[in-house]
């Protein structure tokens, strides 16, 4: 399933604490459950009023499908290629 890398701009995301992070991240589950298994949530980054989210999903359309039943914006999506991982550096050719 391809990777994908969901920016989002939240604002007092970074503020979040406790109970609120866990509700956010109970709504986003909930949305996920709705649309099923083709989409999937690894993790997000959190910093000053924005998100990056990894997800895995069959397209960008179920990303956005998840945006509005989460409520949660797509403000860029970007789908990766290929991951670098300082392992590769340890291989021989």
């Amino acid at each position: 399933m391809p990777v994908y890398i969901i920016e989002r701009n939240v604002p007092e995301v970074h503020t979040l604490e406790g109970r609120d992070r866990q509700a956010a991240a109970l709504k986003s589950v909930r949305a996920l459950r709705e649309i099923g298994p083709e989409i999937q949530w690894i993790h997000s980054y959190v910093s000053d009023n924005k998100t990056h989210c990894v997800y895995l999903s069959d397209n960008e359309d179920l990303i956005y499908e998840h945006s509005k039943k989460s409520g949660f914006p797509a403000n860029k999506i970007t789908k990766v290629d290929w991951v670098l991982e300082p392992v590769m550096a340890e291989v021989r050719q």
